[in-house]
């Protein structure tokens, strides 16, 4: 059975919209070192957990649409992205290592935009966004 494990966003100019989310959710915008330049977790204030990520589309996030993108979790991710391109999907970036899993970024037949997550360790997709 499958699970949400992460959601993002990822656009030009990320720090902007995170404010606007920040002030919007409430959430703390939490600094994720990119080397040269900080993707965003925002964090719950009441649990201290990270809820969602603000990232910049710079070196493996070009080409990522501007959507809030959920991340599915699999199984198997090569198992799944061989499923999705024989049903006529398409991979869209990825798949990457982030953390102790990896994951792909697909499009549907009919658009849509998600992702595919396989934990390896345990460990969240938010550890590292």
């Amino acid at each position: 059975m499958s699970s949400i494990a992460w959601v993002d966003l990822t656009i030009e100019d990320a720090a902007p919209v995170r404010d606007f989310y920040a002030g919007v959710m409430g959430w703390q915008p939490e600094a994720v070192d990119m080397g040269g330049y900080s993707d965003y977790n925002m964090v719950d204030p009441e649990s201290g957990e990270p809820t969602a990520g603000v990232c910049y589309a710079r070196a493996g996030n070009e080409g990522i649409p501007p959507v809030w993108i959920v991340y599915f979790v699999v199984d198997d991710l090569d198992a799944s992205l061989a499923h999705c391109a024989e049903k006529g999907g398409e991979l869209v970036n990825g798949p990457r290592a982030a953390g102790g899993s990896r994951y792909a970024i697909i499009k549907d037949p009919a658009g849509a935009v998600c992702a595919l997550v396989e934990t390896g360790d345990g460990s969240e997709i938010g550890e590292e966004s």
